[in-house]
């Protein structure tokens, strides 16, 4: 009996020291270290603008194919979000290519709102930053709504996905339905008013235990949504359709103000999520700003406190400097970031490790009034 207990035993410590437990927090040094390799202190400028100042540009997503690079971001026109596609050579150049994303003439529920982001993109720092597909489809998480305006009425996540290459330009097919919304009875207590950007990667070790790993911001409160902070949490897929919300709470909570757009790559061992924050009542320098944090397992995350990434400083982003896409390439760093000006102008621009020069490209002059002033 003895000798029977003894191997049950030593089987349950085998299978047990098989997955070794990784730590719940990233030290000071190595947080240090990583904004070390992060930091983008040289400010290239505008990289992408709207062609008229009636239309605002935002959010990118840079992906690499067929050694060239391509850019998903989306044009606000007043009516909603459309997705729409650019492509460079070098990365500081731009072409615009058009919409893969558009505004529906049916009555879908996502009629008016899709706002995309190509889904998992080689997370490796310094990697290939190509899409990968599954089942033969390139996917695209998106944020959409039925309603017109600026982020108006009920956002709800859904996912888009093609068999064309994604460099091709072309619309997209979409699920009918969304994958999840802030109305569903499994909606929790952070995210139960509206859902915001969604950003998906692989997860090949299944630390999570799932292949397929979400992270998105959304608003929500347990006492009033519609008033309640914008927090950064998790849901996990085993086949990229099918999604299941993943813990109770959100991993970046600043309780005020807004946590968002969460983009990851990771460095050696250590998972980056770069994403910003706004309005934190903490905050009285700036509005809104770029942060990151590290994590060793997915789950628990360990907030920088240090310097912004990226903060106002500049005639094309004293208002906000949010949103960010950061990448390594040919040892040089580039930062993509919305940047949003004092008359609102809003539009891509781009900081680097290394200094690149400037850029010529400039927000559209204001309308001169019939009184003669701008």
């Amino acid at each position: 009996m003895n000798y029977k207990i003894l191997i049950f035993l030593g089987l349950a410590l085998s299978a047990c020291s098989g997955k070794k437990a990784r730590p719940e927090s990233v030290s000071p040094e190595k947080m240090q270290a990583v904004y070390e390799e992060v930091k983008t202190p040289f400010k290239y400028g505008l990289i992408l603008v709207p062609e008229s100042d009636s239309l605002k540009i935002d959010c990118p997503t840079i992906f690499r194919e067929n050694d060239h690079w391509y850019m998903t971001y989306f044009i606000f026109d007043g009516r909603g979000y459309e997705t729409w596609l650019a492509e460079s050579a070098d990365l500081l150049h731009w072409n615009t290519l058009g919409t893969i994303l558009t505004f529906s003439d049916s009555a879908d529920w996502d009629e008016n709102q899709k706002a995309g982001f190509p889904g998992l993109e080689d997370p490796t720092w310094g990697g290939s930053y190509a899409l990968h597909t599954y089942n033969g489809k390139y996917w695209m998480p998106y944020f959409g709504g039925s309603s017109r305006g600026y982020e108006k009425g009920l956002l709800s996540a859904g996912m888009a996905f093609t068999d064309r290459s994604p460099a091709d330009l072309h619309e997209w097919e979409r699920l009918d339905k969304p994958i999840f919304m802030a109305t569903d009875s499994a909606a929790r207590w952070w995210e139960n008013s509206t859902i915001y950007k969604t950003w998906v990667m692989e997860d090949k070790d299944r630390l999570t235990g799932y292949p397929f790993v979400m992270y998105f911001n959304a608003r929500g409160d347990s006492l009033n949504p519609a008033r309640g902070a914008e927090r950064i949490g998790m849901a996990v897929s085993e086949n990229m359709t099918d999604w299941i919300r993943y813990r109770k709470d959100p991993v970046i909570n600043h309780h005020k103000g807004i946590s968002g757009d969460a983009v990851l790559q990771k460095i050696d061992d250590i998972w980056v999520m770069f994403y910003f924050g706004a309005f934190w009542p903490t905050r009285t320098d700036y509005k809104a700003f770029n942060r990151f944090a590290c994590s060793y397992d997915l789950v628990h995350w360990t907030e920088w406190e240090g310097k912004d990434l990226i903060a106002p400083s500049e005639p094309y982003d004293d208002l906000f400097a949010h949103k960010s896409c950061v990448l390594k390439y040919d040892g040089v760093v580039y930062h993509f970031y919305c940047a949003v000006n004092q008359n609102q102008d809003r539009g891509i621009a781009l900081a680097t490790s290394k200094d690149l020069g400037k850029s010529n490209i400039h927000f559209t002059k204001p309308d001169v009034k019939k009184d003669g002033r701008p």
